[in-house]
């Protein structure tokens, strides 16, 4: 890619990093519960994404079964949406975000055995230090740990991790003819919509989770209108614009901003405040994210003769 270009997308990806970083902040304030402020999130994104692909009239040369794809990853995407406001009503907005964007781990280790992408020995180094990371912010050995229910929390932030793990790389399936971004986001976010209105029919109360209120209130209704608009239109296009035209190294630092700026506004709008020993958690946990970020290359020349496809 010419320099201008990277610098160009570079700063398109930043901006849907910070943008998306705002998002846990404005679930909170909603005050919805997990399952509603991922639905309304969702649904009031979808007519702006539909504007979108209107007025540009972007050519979309997929085919019905990759855009098929996009709407599983979308379905993918519910589940992970489902886990992280669990996460965030239970530990909190930062330290859920953290949990969930150690995903960077699981994909990389997930490429290596679906694409032959062998990664360096810092990847395998930093899956201990997480594990440890995650065992301090569960509060288990902590007399006073932050979050309602941390150990709870946590468990749900690990399921978020697994689940957008499978969102990125069924999501990278379905972007590769490079379609118009905004095409791609638009369908993935109806599939997600689908999917979570699917698990609000099923009965899910034993894992404290409730269903859809579809009984509009404000503020309630306002905070998911902003959190749809900033996040799920602008902050989400950036990115999926920026994801496939950016080198890995790149696009996962402009993401790793999204948790770092999320704890600060966490400590900020909703005064958050971590215990010591979550607070050593958490640097554990982002140390391993920076470090596999910069450090964690791949040697995708190297490919597996049974490289699996999904």
């Amino acid at each position: 890619m010419d320099p201008k270009d990277l610098r160009k997308t570079m700063v398109i990806a930043m901006f849907g990093g910070v943008v998306v970083s705002f998002a846990p902040i404005l679930y909170a304030l909603s005050n919805a519960n997990p399952l509603t402020g991922a639905f309304f999130r969702m649904l009031y994104a979808i007519p702006f994404l539909l504007v979108i692909i209107l007025f540009r009239r972007a050519k979309d040369s997929r085919s019905r079964n990759t855009r098929l794809i996009a709407l599983v990853a979308g379905f993918a995407f519910s589940l992970d949406f489902l886990g992280y406001h669990s996460t965030v009503d239970w530990i909190g907005a930062g330290i859920g975000t953290l949990i969930g964007n150690s995903q960077v781990i699981i994909v990389t280790l997930m490429s290596w055995w679906l694409f032959g992408e062998r990664p360096n020995l810092s990847i395998l180094i930093s899956l201990p230090i997480v594990m440890i990371g995650l065992f301090l912010i569960s509060g288990i050995l902590d007399d006073d740990p932050y979050g309602e229910y941390p150990v709870r929390g946590v468990i749900a932030g690990i399921f978020t991790a697994i689940f957008y793990s499978a969102f990125l790389i069924i999501y990278r399936f379905a972007n590769r003819e490079l379609a118009p971004a905004v095409n791609l986001q638009f369908d993935s976010t109806v599939g997600c919509a689908l999917g979570l209105l699917i698990l609000s029919f099923l009965p899910l109360q034993s894992i404290h989770v409730e269903p859809i209120d579809f009984q509009p209130s404000l503020p309630t209704h306002g905070w998911l209108l902003a959190l749809a608009i900033l996040s799920q239109v602008m902050g989400w296009l950036a990115i999926a614009y920026s994801l496939p035209r950016l080198p890995a190294a790149h696009t996962s630092f402009a993401i790793l901003l999204q948790p770092t700026f999320t704890i600060l506004w966490g400590i900020i709008f909703l005064s958050e405040s971590p215990s010591f020993q979550q607070g050593i958690g958490m640097f554990l946990i982002l140390g391993s994210i920076i470090g596999v970020t910069v450090y964690g290359s791949v040697d995708s020349s190297i490919e597996s003769e049974n490289t699996k496809v999904l």
